[in-house]
């Protein structure tokens, strides 16, 4: 695999991440280089592609969106 430096931008491919089954790839891929901040990232990525955005995922997931929020950020320290 080759070396991953940024996710790709949302602007252009937030439609492609709705997709469950690109969803999936994307974050596989990410996740098997290591990276856990990048892997952070790109859930991000996800949760903002998906219809009502961080906050609509965290609904969906009966979670709390600020907590959600927070996990996702660059300061945030979710746990695998």
């Amino acid at each position: 695999m080759t070396c991953l430096g940024k996710p790709f931008d949302l602007s252009a491919r937030g439609e492609l991440l709705r997709d469950p089954e690109n969803a999936a790839v994307y974050l596989e891929e990410i996740l098997e280089s290591g990276n856990i901040e990048l892997f952070q990232e790109a859930l991000r990525n996800v949760a903002k592609a998906q219809e009502g955005g961080v906050k609509g995922v965290a609904a969906k997931a009966n979670l709390n969106g600020e907590n959600l929020y927070d996990a996702f950020s660059a300061k945030g320290k979710p746990k695998i």
